[in-house]
């Protein structure tokens, strides 16, 4: 199975495997770590852990602490993103509290302009309350990176591709500018692109974040959060907050994570190869006014994509020629593609992003980031590619009254 895209990149990180589907099925998944040798880790749901005595215990002692299955989970996403260390969260913003916690009062971050509504919120509405400070710029000129940074930027939190307009952002070239500064971090978000396609740590980010909910699930049936780093002191700090706060996972969440994992390059291939085809078609598409897809060579940013990943996930972002109530009827006469917030499933979803998961972004800001009425957000699933193109067709074409 071959990427579209081709960057060179190592695979050393996967020692003492060769491949991304051998590390994926066995990093930490060793049958030897159990008394019985059972080739699936359990589910551990136990909260607590007897001791041998006090303070002398097998390196379980309570559960928000650690759990046998949650150390499957996280040893295998380290191996596969290339980091040394994986923690994992109850949800993707619960992973991105717990970096932000990193910080103190008159610390200053940096961020994209149109970062997921979520994290938007969660600095703007939450985060600015105790003393910190945020300023949100376009990264794909790299001159505004530059530029905002202050003495006291403590953090650059890069989104690429952006959610939800797909803009893409050389992780390299930030990584130089926050490299400048001490005790300055480079958090990428890779939800978009997960493990399979894109490595920030190896592009210089110190810390890698993943909605996990998305694509390294996959199955849109669980919701959790991940990080991965490098460097041991850094882990001990997101541990430390991580235990000290309590936004862990279940011990079941973690199971289907980690079984998850075992199919993600297969996904990761067709949500491409569907994603490549429904991005195409859509540029050719008379109703359809611009196409976002990074795969494409008309995206602005491809030639990034092509050097700092191995491909592209099924994120595909389109512009209709619609007014608002035409772009209402568009999502109402889809069938195969679900009506519905989230992304990185199984299965096709569509989504009104200034009305539901960029609703919270304030008017203004939406407005100068082109997320407007006539704004969709796709996740391209795995099902048969000709029946996406029809369902789509036909939604368009029963969009607009009188078309045909």
């Amino acid at each position: 199975m071959t990427n579209q895209l081709n960057n060179g990149l190592s695979n050393l990180w996967l020692e003492p495997f060769k491949g991304f589907s051998t590390a994926a099925t066995h990093a930490g998944q060793e049958p030897e770590q159990w008394n019985s040798r059972m080739v699936v880790p359990a589910v551990t749901p136990s909260t607590t852990f007897k001791q041998f005595s006090p303070g002398e215990h097998t390196g379980y002692e309570y559960s928000r602490s650690g759990n046998p299955t949650r150390t499957c989970l996280e040893k295998c996403v380290a191996a596969l993103e290339g980091g040394k260390h994986a923690l994992a969260f109850s949800s993707g913003l619960a992973a991105t509290q717990i970096v932000i916690n990193l910080l103190k009062s008159g610390d200053h971050v940096i961020t994209t302009d149109d970062v997921y509504g979520g994290t938007n919120r969660y600095f703007q509405k939450i985060a600015s309350k105790f003393g910190l400070e945020f300023s949100f710029v376009d990264f794909t000129n790299i001159e505004n990176v530059k530029n905002a940074m202050k003495p006291n930027t403590k953090i650059v939190w890069c989104e690429t591709p952006t959610n939800p307009t797909m803009k893409v952002t050389d992780i390299r070239k930030v990584a130089e500018i926050t490299k400048q500064q001490n005790d300055c971090l480079l958090v990428v978000d890779n939800t978009f692109m997960s493990s399979y396609f894109q490595r920030p740590l190896s592009l210089g980010a110190d810390i890698s974040m993943h909605s996990a909910t998305k694509y390294m699930n996959g199955h849109s049936d669980v919701v959790m959060g991940l990080l991965i780093v490098n460097d041991d002191a850094l882990r001990d700090r997101l541990y430390f907050l991580q235990y000290a706060t309590g936004p862990t996972p279940s011990a079941f969440d973690c199971y289907l994570v980690n079984r998850g994992l075992k199919t993600l390059a297969l996904r990761m291939e067709k949500h491409q190869e569907n994603a490549i085809a429904i991005a195409k078609y859509l540029e050719k598409h008379p109703l359809v006014e611009k196409v976002k897809y990074p795969g494409l060579p008309s995206h602005p940013q491809h030639e990034i994509m092509k050097k700092q990943a191995t491909g592209c996930s099924g994120m595909v972002s389109f512009w209709m020629k619609t007014d608002l109530e035409q772009s209402k009827n568009f999502f109402k006469n889809l069938k195969i593609f679900i009506l519905a917030e989230s992304l990185g499933g199984y299965e096709s979803l569509a989504e009104h992003p200034a009305i539901m998961t960029h609703a919270s972004v304030p008017p203004e800001q939406r407005k100068l980031l082109g997320i407007g009425d006539n704004f969709v957000r796709l996740s391209v699933g795995i099902e048969d590619v000709e029946d996406l193109q029809a369902d789509l067709d036909q939604a368009l074409k029963a969009a607009v009254a009188g078309y045909k």
